[in-house]
């Protein structure tokens, strides 16, 4: 009996809480520390005594910040119920209120006092001027929010929740915080700034203005003048939209339902887009088609013409983003084509109908989801490109762009990119739940569990031949732009200078051999190892944030599940644009004040990509049959121990998934990034987007095809790291094994 009252009451992991809260308050500084969140400084510049690096005890301790004092008593009561039971009430009540009373204290505090003391105007009536002030919150005060959060997910464990599953409730109260904070608060931070007058008020009249100003939503395209740039956006997504599902469409055929030999070829060339810098393929297309490009002097001398600027609009802005965004609708579409059911196919044709009607009546019809998804995905994506609006756009502005220069222009209007923001919000919403509408509640279900041995049919002649026609002239012009890309880098000035030369890598990535070893002397190398160092930060969180929400929304059941997956989700459908002006507005004052720091960069990445993480969780586990992890929690073990030991290792291709994808996206973002690097974190895309405006092309596509290189060598790299799921099966030999 004694052991057993022994592992009743004792509590490691609220211990292990308790202890990292006091190490918050009264060890870790408890503001930002201005060198950096990595950097370690502080502990050699005046710490603990000098308050911009004191902890929060210390402050108190010297009679300063005496708001902070309340949260002792909050990180002081779970100490009275270490020694109690958890099945005993008091046990749940004192950590549920201890958690709830500190972190909503913490939170109040942090929003209530900033750099001039009050935030509220309320609040100087109330207590008169505070004649102090605080900055953004640091090592220290993050820590204690975190022990408060896991103090009051514990005590709600406690109280059965969840079959009292802590990991299992701490889990979803961790991924509701984080995403509230770094998904929610921006936005909302985002839809209030479009409402803020000059004296710093709210007027839905300022907010109205702005919105339906014509430069926004005019129409003078229809009589020879231009169009607002929200319908410039909203023409040219639909356009790249259809045209990039179409073509993923053309190329799925190809691979899965045609006799083609060369199919592994084709998906590389399809994956080689993704991998690339979003503006390279405008920079290519410039080379080409610019007013000294290849193609159009070739045709000018060949028909006697003057070279025209035609390429810049809305031409090449279609054929660009068409060319970046097709292979993402590509990856959608295979695995919708692959998966409908060769035994449905069979039936029909089993019923006389030919290979057209069975195409038109059975298998497109099933393909909706994909085509939706991937029309999505190419609306979106074109909503939030900023790079080659910007290389290609000329005189048709588009959303992206013009929030870019509201914030960064002579113009300086937070307010007006903040109502650019919210149009780009809704066109992209409105598209997400547009989508949904369409599918509707039919059922595409064509895998059972059933055996299906059938075989997918060939497309039908008359289909294969324009299919076959589409994808050889697409493909061979990717061939092309890419060709281009590469000798663009090596040739002294593209078309007036075509002598070949590594100037430009040497410019950007040289290496000299000086007294203390390497010295990294190119230009480019600063923003190369910072884009190195926050994507390969970036990448394992992000990957480890969306297994944990996949995990709690395959196998838990809770209150609000639904909403949860659609919070984790939101970030899928807004554009890199608005999360980078949304961040700004809400991170660059107290109490998270991490504008022009690395981690505000990390962040972005993590929740702009986390759904593909999610979705990769969701369907590699929804392969794994629940009985696995009961047999692990029938033997003994935890949530957490299952997860660890049981799941994870068989999950393998959908971390794979989701670290690939995230590295290779953090490598090659530029919507979200243009607005958050600084002088110290600047990120290689936005370096070659400046090199780009100084017309120094050779070096920007020298920059961009070392990127290209580099992210294969990374997939290849990550291949080997997280290895091959092992389940077992047995190997199948050949006649002659």
């Amino acid at each position: 009996m004694r052991t057993a009252t022994t592992e009743q009451t004792t509590h490691p992991v609220l211990i292990f809480w308790i202890i990292a809260g006091w190490v918050g308050f009264c060890i870790l500084p408890w503001y930002g520390v201005e060198d950096g969140f990595f950097r370690f400084g502080w502990l050699f510049e005046g710490y603990p005594f000098d308050e911009d690096y004191a902890p929060g005890a210390f402050l108190i301790a010297q009679g300063r910040k005496l708001w902070l004092a309340p949260m002792l008593l909050a990180l002081a009561a779970p100490l009275l119920v270490l020694k109690r039971r958890k099945t005993d009430p008091v046990f749940a009540v004192v950590l549920i209120l201890s958690g709830a009373l500190g972190f909503g204290w913490l939170i109040a505090q942090g929003f209530g006092i900033g750099i001039r003391g009050f935030n509220f105007a309320w609040l100087t009536a109330l207590f008169g001027d505070l004649g102090d002030r605080q900055f953004g919150m640091g090592y220290g005060a993050m820590i204690l929010a975190s022990a408060f959060l896991f103090l009051f997910t514990q005590g709600i464990a406690a109280r059965g929740a969840i079959n009292g599953d802590v990991f299992v409730v701490s889990a979803i109260g961790g991924v509701i915080v984080i995403v509230g904070t770094f998904v929610f608060f921006p936005i909302a931070k985002m839809l209030t700034a479009a409402f803020i007058t000059e004296d710093g008020g709210y007027s839905v009249g300022i907010f109205a203005a702005k919105f339906f100003d014509d430069r926004l939503w005019g129409l003078g395209c229809l009589w020879g003048a231009r169009c607002g740039v929200a319908w410039n956006s909203l023409f040219l997504a639909i356009l790249v939209g259809l045209l990039s599902t179409a073509l993923g469409l053309v190329f799925a055929l190809v691979v899965t339902r045609s006799g083609f030999r060369y199919k592994r070829a084709l998906r590389a060339l399809t994956v080689l887009p993704i991998i690339t810098p979003p503006f390279v393929i405008g920079l290519a297309l410039i080379l080409m088609f610019g007013l000294s490009g290849s193609v159009t002097r070739f045709v000018a001398d060949l028909l006697g013409v003057q070279p025209t600027r035609w390429l810049y609009g809305l031409p090449g802005l279609l054929i660009a983003q068409t060319l970046a965004f097709t292979p993402i609708a590509f990856l959608v579409l295979i695995g919708v084509v692959e998966g409908v059911s060769p035994s449905m196919e069979e039936a029909a044709q089993t019923l006389r109908a030919n290979k057209w009607q069975t195409f038109r009546t059975v298998s497109l019809p099933l393909m909706r989801p994909g085509l939706a998804n991937a029309f999505l995905l190419g609306f979106i994506e074109s909503m939030a490109d900023f790079g080659n609006p910007l290389v290609l756009g000329g005189n048709f502005d588009v959303l992206s762009t013009e929030i870019f220069f509201a914030i960064v222009g002579a113009q300086y209007d937070q307010g007006r990119a903040a109502v650019l923001a919210v149009v780009l919000l809704a066109f992209t919403l409105s598209a997400f739940y547009a989508q949904r509408a369409w599918l509707g509640k039919k059922s595409y279900t064509t895998v059972t569990g059933k055996g299906d041995a059938g075989v997918h049919p060939l497309m039908p002649r008359g289909l294969s031949i324009p299919v076959f026609a589409l994808a050889a002239i697409w493909g061979g012009f990717t061939v092309i732009v890419y060709i281009m890309i590469f000798y663009g880098s090596i040739v002294e000035l593209w078309g007036v200078n075509n002598t070949l030369t590594f100037k430009h890598y040497l410019t950007a990535f040289s290496v000299k051999l000086g007294d203390n070893g390497l010295l990294w002397t190119g230009a480019a190398w600063d923003s190369f190892w910072t884009t190195i160092y926050i994507a390969a930060v970036a990448a394992p969180l992000t990957a480890a944030v969306g297994l944990i929400t996949a995990y709690l929304l395959t196998r838990q059941t809770f209150a609000g599940k639904n909403a949860f997956e659609f919070g984790t989700m939101l970030s899928f459908a807004i554009p890199g644009t608005v999360i980078g002006v949304s961040y700004i507005l809400a991170f660059n004052v107290p109490p998270i004040e991490i504008t022009g720091t690395g981690i505000i960069l990390v962040i972005s990445f993590i929740f702009r990509n986390m759904p593909v993480g999610v979705r990769a969780g969701i369907a590699s586990m929804s392969q794994l049959d629940k009985s696995l992890d009961e047999s692990s929690l029938t033997l003994g073990a935890n949530s957490w121990q299952t997860f660890r030991r049981v799941i994870l290792p068989l999950l393998r291709p959908a971390i794979l998934a989701a670290l690939v994808y995230s590295f290779v996206r953090a490598m090659t973002a530029i919507s979200a990034v243009i607005f958050l690097v600084s002088a110290q974190y600047d990120m290689a895309t936005s370096y070659i987007i400046g090199r780009v405006e100084n017309n120094d092309y050779g070096l920007a596509i020298a920059y961009s095809t070392t990127l290209i290189f580099v992210m294969l060598a990374a997939v290849g790299l990550l291949q080997v790291v997280v290895g091959k799921t092992q389940i077992g099966r047995r190997t199948q030999f050949t006649a002659g094994g």
